[in-house]
């Protein structure tokens, strides 16, 4: 079994994790950019989100002899240590729960604020419990610090969201002062956002930043938000948030059994044991809830089929390779938190930095926009970084 022992190791898989967990979203956005319902994209991205785990099981949790003190992969699998298994397990659910539920946070709120405020959420209060859970093997003078720059972050994102949102709200209303009313009550009916669309009297592809875009990109998605409160955006993605800040800590009592739960003289989890009960039980969450929403859809969405879904092969290429990326990032995270603490392995929060520079290249996100809104997103992504490099700064070295 390979196991990461130094700090440099561990800062490599925190770095790895970051960009994986950071690019996954933006394919995921991608997808429902182009009308692919995100009941089928899930369904496909769990599959290969599992393959990962498994993978990680059978090639770094197989290597090498194992030890009594940290067995093998497949050796641990028939070993009475059910109390870690289901911290693992729980900590997949919470998981399963927030990844669903960003999937449509992002059409409300937009790439990059909803990964801001959910990482927010998960540094304040995943890495408070995992630093006193680690016995606080983490710096608590550089990893409070670093928890105050992410709060900083979090703030001038909401800054940037509200200030994009007026830019936006300006070029409807400019649009609309041009001849076409309904752009100021954001159209809904497919014949408004047809005539939006050709406002300027041309079938061409609509310029990223504009606004016969935001109606063209409202004609084309699958989930549908002109109309729509962006309160059940923002409440879908605090929900997101609180789940996401506690499967850290639950794969961390897996791990280490700090609650002194398992019987004397068996063997704590190994990461990779632990990841693979953690992924089976995202897994079959994911599948029973999404199967429920392709025949009871959410947020007004068509309703489908399992059969439409295994016929809908557009875009499933992409939405396995977002499984992997999920899968490995999540594995690389772990196997970085267990050598130099999940705490400064929550570093990895900082995923909104790779998300922002996905949304702004892909999808034309702050495009047109003001002065003021530029301003804000520097300084957001600044001091993105300035809180990864003193997270990781923090981070100690398992005994």
């Amino acid at each position: 079994m390979y196991l990461v022992e130094s700090k440099g190791g561990a800062i490599a898989c925190m770095l790895l994790a970051l960009f994986f967990l950071g690019t996954w979203p933006a394919i995921m956005t991608l997808l429902e950019r182009r009308g692919r319902l995100p009941q089928h994209t899930y369904l496909d991205y769990t599959l290969t989100n599992l393959l990962a785990a498994i993978v990680i099981a059978l090639t770094f949790g197989e290597i090498g002899k194992g030890s009594p003190e940290q067995p093998n992969f497949i050796a641990q699998l028939s070993q009475d240590n059910w109390p870690s298994v289901l911290f693992a397990m729980a900590g997949g659910v919470v998981l399963s729960l927030g990844n669903l539920s960003t999937q449509y946070a992002w059409a409300f709120v937009g790439l990059s604020v909803t990964e801001v405020i959910t990482a927010s959420i998960t540094v304040v209060i995943g890495t408070t419990l995992n630093y006193f859970l680690d016995d606080k093997i983490n710096r608590a003078e550089i990893l409070f610090p670093g928890v105050g720059c992410f709060l900083i972050a979090v703030c001038l994102g909401s800054a940037v969201h509200s200030s994009n949102a007026a830019d936006n709200k300006a070029k409807l209303i400019e649009l609309r002062e041009a001849g076409y009313p309904s752009a100021s009550k954001e159209a809904t009916t497919n014949k408004e956002l047809k005539d939006l669309e050709n406002a300027n009297g041309t079938t061409e592809k609509a310029k990223a930043g504009t606004a016969d875009f935001l109606v063209e990109l409202e004609n084309r998605r699958a989930i549908k938000v002109f109309g729509k409160s962006t309160f059940v955006g923002l409440a879908i993605t605090f929900f997101a948030g609180v789940c996401f800040s506690l499967f850290s800590p639950a794969f961390n009592l897996a791990t280490n059994d700090q609650w002194h739960t398992l019987k004397e003289g068996v063997p704590k989890l190994v990461v990779y044991t632990a990841f693979f009960y953690f992924s089976v039980s995202c897994f079959v969450l994911a599948l029973i809830l999404n199967i429920t929403f392709l025949y009871r859809p959410v947020l007004d969405l068509p309703r489908s089929s399992f059969k439409a879904y295994l016929n809908d092969w557009n875009g499933r290429g992409w939405a396995f390779l977002a499984g992997l990326l999920c899968g490995f990032g999540n594995g690389l995270q772990f196997m970085g938190g267990q050598a130099a603490g999940y705490a400064a392995a929550d570093a990895v929060q900082a995923l909104p930095l790779v998300s922002t520079f996905w949304g702004i290249l892909l999808f034309g996100e702050y495009r047109r926009s003001s002065r003021r809104t530029y301003i804000l997103l520097g300084s957001m992504l600044f001091m993105f970084i300035v809180a990864v490099a003193v997270l990781m700064a923090s981070s100690g070295h398992r005994k």
